[in-house]
């Protein structure tokens, strides 16, 4: 209840600031695992902060100018080994889908398996969708694209298209891991700057591509990562994200802050086996 309290108050002081975008979801322990918890007051379910447990928080605002929803899963005492092992695996699948590149006119569902791939070979998944669309100051969740399972959504992923990328992994009375970052859909640019085409000769004529651009800028907690875990390029895109977040917020804090400390701390470059 205190960690919903404190994060609206701070988007409360943002410019711009109308509402939460969606009940905030801070769950500690087993009530992580689950994936639309809400803490009240009161109720057995409620939880204290505690360091030995995780915490999944998930949570958004709606703003003059556009609306948020980001999930990151902290710990701050001594994560297990095998706590770590999965963390890293839904990394991975955030990284996975992060840096796709695919044909114009790809549903959604095509896309949902590279956010699973390192769990499934974990023997490991999840059973949620893999990302919602995102209105601009309406719905947090808002169609008519998504990324899941669910093949029965062919809608295409166009340009301008805003969609959340979430993997997650829980363990039923023990904890939930999850990783949100919302992503807009950019066409791929050759060396022109223009939208680059397929030549013709492996596919038709024409035909361009997309990828993705980060919108959320918020620090994921490298100390939870099994360095083995990841591949040289997961690395580097790991540092090019804290790099990206540390250039782009340093700007809105005050020198020798609290705040400044913790962001310099956790956008320094991955430490390497």
């Amino acid at each position: 209840v205190e960690v919903d309290e404190v994060l609206t108050g701070c988007r409360a002081e943002q410019p711009g600031f109308m509402e939460v975008s969606f009940p905030t979801i801070a769950g500690v322990g087993s009530n992580g695992a689950i994936i639309h918890y809400r803490a009240q007051a009161g109720t057995d379910l409620l939880k204290s902060l505690d360091k030995s447990k995780p915490i999944l928080i998930d949570s958004g605002g709606q703003y003059l100018y556009g609306t948020t929803d980001v999930t990151r899963t902290w710990h701050f005492g001594e994560p297990t080994e095998e706590f770590r092992d999965l963390y890293t695996r839904v990394l991975k699948g955030n990284i996975g889908v992060d840096t796709m590149v695919f044909p114009e006119n790809t549903p959604g569902f095509v896309l949902d398996v590279f956010a699973r791939k390192s769990l499934w070979e974990a023997g490991k998944d999840y059973g949620h969708g893999t990302g919602h669309g995102v209105g601009a100051a309406l719905n947090v969740h808002e169609g008519p694209h998504s990324i899941s399972p669910r093949w029965g959504n062919k809608e295409a992923m166009k340009k301008g298209m805003v969609v959340s990328n979430e993997p997650g992994y829980y363990e039923d009375g023990n904890f939930g891991i999850r990783i949100e970052n919302l992503l807009e859909c950019q066409y791929v640019l050759d060396e022109n700057n223009e939208e680059k085409k397929e030549d013709g000769e492996s596919a038709p004529a024409g035909k361009k591509f997309l990828k993705f651009d980060k919108l959320t800028m918020i620090p994921i907690q490298k100390n939870l990562i099994k360095v083995e875990l990841l591949s040289s390029e997961e690395l580097d895109w790991l540092d090019s994200y804290h790099e990206e977040v540390f250039a782009k917020v340093s700007p809105l804090l005050e020198a020798d802050s609290p705040a400044m400390k913790w962001l310099e701390k956790s956008c320094v470059k991955m430490d390497r086996l």
